[in-house]
């Protein structure tokens, strides 16, 4: 009886023992998980100007080309992930129709060199991005608390960019935002702007005997990681119709890309 119950405490021992190290995984998943969700949380000092920007801005939406049963069909039987719009929306609008008693015909079309895809390796946002505007209220000969409000002085234009030179921009800038957007639940856009006298009824008391200082700031999200380059060739070989990608490379890319209408705030008073 004895040696029934030590057995059974053995086995469960060496039992909890071997799954001690997925507890530990999966709890440290859960704080991975956590802690970048995290990162993408509105602090309670950023606030939405949406409705009180004097200047409309349009919404940077990204058209999703979705491939034709052609394009899909050459894609899905290449070794490298294509996901270019510019290039689904080429491949959609080439007409291939080889014969098919054309017995020993081969052909083969170069369509020019393109960025095939983008791999995110960091996604963060810096919620004081670019300094755009401070109020200020001198309340040092006073005897009674004053309040201070966010009023924009000038226009400011918040310009996003690649942060290193790469071929065909424009491109990689669409595949980028799409992956940041996918990430971040909030309106992106490369350029935005903020209109003068925009204005936030949120206010700040500045004592008396005090100067306060409430500065402002468009945050945006810097995105890093890797574009894949190849030359795309479509290959004809009697009825048969394929897409070879040769010469692929890798390049490094990083992009600042603003949040719209959110507007960080940071309130001094000395």
């Amino acid at each position: 009886m004895k040696a029934s119950r030590y057995f059974k405490t053995l086995l469960f021992f060496m039992m909890f023992t071997l799954m001690l190290p997925l507890i530990a995984s999966g709890e440290e998943d859960k704080a991975e998980d956590k802690e970048e969700n995290k990162d993408f949380e509105i602090p309670s000092h950023v606030l939405s100007i949406e409705k009180e920007n004097t200047h409309n801005n349009t919404a940077e939406d990204q058209e999703v080309i979705e491939p034709s049963e052609l394009t899909s069909e050459l894609i899905e039987n290449t070794d490298i992930p294509v996901e270019n719009p510019d290039l689904i929306k080429t491949l959609n609008e080439t007409t291939l129709n080889p014969s098919p008693i054309a017995i020993g015909y081969r052909g083969e079309v170069f369509i020019g060199r393109w960025p095939l895809n983008y791999t995110s390796k960091d996604t963060r946002i810096n919620w004081e991005y670019q300094s755009i505007n401070k109020n200020e209220i001198n309340n040092i000969g006073g005897n009674a608390n004053q309040e201070l409000n966010y009023t924009q002085q000038e226009q400011q234009e918040i310009q996003g960019s690649l942060t290193n030179k790469i071929s065909r921009p424009d491109e990689v800038k669409k595949m980028m935002l799409l992956h940041a957007e996918s990430m971040v639940d909030l309106p992106l856009s490369f350029n935005t702007v903020i209109g003068r006298n925009t204005k936030k009824s949120h206010s700040y008391q500045v004592p008396a005997e005090k100067y306060g200082t409430l500065e402002a700031f468009a945050p945006a999200v810097s995105e890093k990681g890797e574009v894949t380059f190849g030359e795309v060739y479509i290959k004809l070989k009697g009825s048969k119709k394929s897409i070879e990608i040769k010469n692929v490379t890798k390049q490094g890319v990083g992009a600042w890309i603003p949040i719209q209408d959110h507007v960080a705030f940071s309130y001094n008073i000395k």
